[in-house]
């Protein structure tokens, strides 16, 4: 028995300090009490301070320091637009990449078969996407089974085993293996709508599995058996899928009704059927072009570890200034394509409009809280996270002032499910565009035939 516990405490605290090379002179000053005083002197309300924190008090902050200029200038008017479906809805799911990159395809769908509206199943895709993702982190538990958990790699990949999240190269992969179907054909379901608990259970069942493979390597066990082990393992994940969400169907029929006309006759097709013969968009012809300013511009570059397939390939891109990525968004979109992108919508948005000053909270603290985008994406203030697809362009001059933007937020958001998106704003929080090849100039174009730089999996916008 430790007859003194406190003092084994304090010694081996003293260990550790003395072990990671500090002493307690170089832990800084704590809030002693004239720290404290100081503090309370600094912020003395009365006048205008008064005001302030009568208002802010009782007040969110969020609309208290909503620009009202802004909002009366704001309006609805773009010079250029392109006619999409209806509003989409990922509700309480992180699926906007594919709702983003189907809402790029959708409007090719409906002029092709003459339709008011039509629109994919995203289920369809998020269930294929979640299998092969749960696939790919078994295999890499199988390559790395000899690292130490505390590795970087590892660390990340046990944080996030599975995760919701995703980029085009994901989309074009899983349809041209997969194909796709219309929204009947394998309907929402609650837990794809509300997804959050089951991704959690997913991660856990990856992580007992990820365990189980590793003991299994230790033992000399032959790649063999870690494949049956794996295989056991998906039969798992694929029945919790198919409680959790539906099963995704082999064949279903297909009928449409074009404007004015008759309702077509029905046609029993495959997924891959209906991509490859009623769909026909080469997916192939589409790049994804990043302005990541943390690296050299013109180019080609992927994040390591970022498939969704062990059979696919990592997300890559070429690294282009802003102001070449906006000049080929108004291209394509006057040329009437729609333009998926992604961009940080944690900031400066609210009632349909994203605009850099939306809300004045350095006015209200007097305080600086903005960075540029760099720092930003450094300190990790700033990523990527959400897709959305431009679908208008407000020209003046040439130049554009604001952008017209589809959202799958429902209706009930933003501007009847729209948002504008001013200039500005592009160039502080939008990061990656998706383009046809058609668009891009020959030099820009032949960046993609080198060979990439590999980024690490904790690259700003990687992670």
């Amino acid at each position: 028995m430790n007859r003194f516990p406190l003092l084994s405490g304090i010694v081996l605290a003293s260990v550790l300090i003395l072990g990671l090379g500090m002493s307690a002179a170089a832990l800084g000053e704590g809030l002693n009490p004239k720290t404290l005083e100081q503090l309370r002197n600094s912020c003395k309300l009365s006048g205008a301070n008064r005001a302030l924190y009568n208002a802010a008090t009782g007040n969110g902050l969020g609309q208290l320091t909503l620009d009202r200029e802004i909002l009366q200038n704001d309006n609805d008017h773009f010079s250029n637009s392109v006619k999409g479906g209806a509003i989409t809805n990922q509700k309480m799911s992180g699926r906007c990449w594919i709702y983003g990159s189907l809402n790029v395809l959708r409007p090719e769908v409906m002029k092709k078969y003459k339709l008011d509206n039509f629109e994919f199943s995203e289920n369809f895709l998020a269930f294929w996407d979640k299998l092969e993702k749960a696939n790919c982190f078994l295999e890499y538990s199988i390559e790395l089974a000899d690292r130490d958990l505390l590795d970087r790699e590892m660390s990340m990949l046990m944080t996030k085993p599975i995760q919701e999240g995703g980029w085009w190269d994901y989309n074009t992969g899983l349809l041209e293996k997969y194909g796709a179907v219309p929204a009947d054909a394998m309907p929402e379901a609650a837990n794809a709508e509300n997804s959050a608990l089951l991704f959690k259970l997913l991660q856990q069942k990856l992580r007992v599995d990820a365990v189980a493979l590793r003991k299994l390597k230790k033992e000399g066990k032959s790649a063999a058996d870690l494949q049956a082990a794996k295989q056991k393992m998906l039969q798992e994940v694929y029945r919790m899928l198919v409680l959790s969400v539906g099963e995704p169907p082999k064949i279903f029929t297909w009928r449409y009704a074009p404007k004015g006309g008759k309702p077509s006759a029905p046609e029993t097709l495959t997924p891959q059927q209906f991509y490859k013969e009623k769909i026909g968009i080469d997916l192939s012809q589409y790049v994804c072009l990043m302005h990541h300013p943390l690296h050299p511009y013109g180019k080609h570059y992927n994040f390591a570890r970022s498939r969704n397939a062990i059979d696919g390939k990592d997300q890559n891109f070429i690294n282009v200034e802003i102001q070449e990525m906006k000049d080929l968004a108004v291209k394509a979109v006057c040329d009437n394509q729609p333009v998926c992108f992604s961009c940080d919508v944690l900031h400066d948005q609210d009632r349909g409009i994203m605009a850099l000053g939306l809300r004045d909270y350095e006015s209200l603290f007097g305080v600086k809280l903005k960075l540029d985008k760099a720092d930003a994406m450094l300190t990790r203030d700033s990523t990527s996270n959400h897709v959305m697809v431009f679908i208008g362009v407000d020209l003046k001059d040439g130049k554009p002032v604001k952008w017209r933007v589809e959202n799958s937020w429902g209706k009930d958001k933003g501007k009847d499910g729209y948002w504008n998106l001013y200039d500005s704003w592009f160039d502080k929080y939008v990061y990656c565009l998706v383009i046809r090849k058609a668009y891009l100039p020959a030099k820009t174009l032949q960046i993609l035939e080198e060979e990439p730089t590999v980024l690490p999996m904790w690259d700003p916008l990687a992670e």
